[in-house]
């Protein structure tokens, strides 16, 4: 499964598209209100271009959701650095809350394609962002962080380094409420464990942590099995261990680990369990919304993840 549709919607803002086919005589809604891709088209101009002429037709100060686009490619003459643009024109967005990096289709670049660099600077330029959505995994990079002001934190990804994971978990962030890691495959640079998540698991690092999906992994059950007796677990509101490759053996590992039946949500869409333990889960979660879409009880010979390349 691909990713083939831009955001329409974001932070709870409508999406304008300001690109490269965006001319200086079209109408733009309000700066307020708007959540604004900025992004360009393959081969077409450069993003620097797009988002220089962005800033000069945009209020940048009245900018609460920022969605960055497809920006170009590694081997494009000149490759645009979006990170480090945003943090040159940091002080323009004073309002800046939400930021999406790579709102980016299949068919502008698969998912594994889509190359990043260095995104701590982020945080230090944008102190007030309450939340940060990250598409692709490519080269990404990320020291800890300290931030009194996140509360949502999510990578989409079919291969989400184990380095990442690791400074996620050693990151200082008190008030993180919303926490979603896709964590792929080892063909795409997915190589993160289990035991890289035991800082999370614990609970003491994140405090405030009411939502988390632990998504999209080739060892779901391995997952499913730590989570099961993780301390964090009992303070959450929702839980999503969907789009990996979860077995019978890791629903049995959830369903004999601490009771869940305080949670309101239960994500295990896209699974390999069968029609017995579905029934199982179903009936030891009686007052819990339990989403088991997408079954393939049939996939002992190919268990996938839902997103991969």
């Amino acid at each position: 499964m691909g990713i083939y549709q831009n955001l329409d919607e974001y932070a709870g803002l409508p999406v304008f598209r300001f690109n490269d086919e965006t001319g200086p005589e079209d109408e733009l809604p309000p700066a307020a209100g708007t959540a604004w891709y900025v992004g360009t088209t393959f081969d077409e101009d450069s993003f620097d271009d797009v988002f220089a002429r962005f800033l000069e037709r945009v209020d940048a100060a009245e900018v609460t959701a920022l969605v960055i686009g497809y920006w170009g490619a590694s081997y494009d003459q000149d490759p645009a650095d979006p990170v480090a643009l945003l943090a040159k024109a940091a002080a323009s967005f004073p309002r800046l809350r939400a930021l999406f990096l790579g709102d980016i289709t299949g068919e502008e670049a698969e998912i594994s394609w889509i190359e990043h660099s260095d995104i701590s600077p982020l945080f230090t330029a944008f102190a007030g962002l309450e939340r940060l959505d990250v598409r692709g995994a490519a080269g990404l990079v990320l020291e800890p962080v300290k931030s009194e002001k996140l509360t949502m934190l999510r990578f989409e990804s079919g291969g989400l380094p184990g380095h990442v994971v690791r400074a996620v978990a050693a990151s200082d962030l008190p008030n993180l409420a919303h926490l979603d890691l896709w964590f792929g495959v080892d063909d795409y640079g997915g190589d993160a464990t289990v035991a890289d998540l035991a800082p999370l698991l614990g609970g003491e690092r994140l405090p405030a942590l009411r939502h988390l999906g632990l998504e999209n992994s080739a060892i779901q059950d391995e997952i499913a099995a730590a989570v099961a007796g993780a301390p964090v677990a009992a303070r959450l509101e929702s839980l999503s261990l969907a789009m990996g490759v979860l077995t019978d053996q890791g629903a049995e590992a959830l369903l004999s680990g601490q009771p869940l039946t305080h949670l309101r949500e239960l994500d295990l869409h896209h699974h390999f369990l069968s029609d017995a333990l579905m029934e199982r889960v179903k009936a030891a979660l009686p007052g819990v919304k339990v989403n088991l879409d997408e079954q393939d009880p049939n996939g002992d010979d190919w268990r996938y993840v839902a997103v991969a390349e």
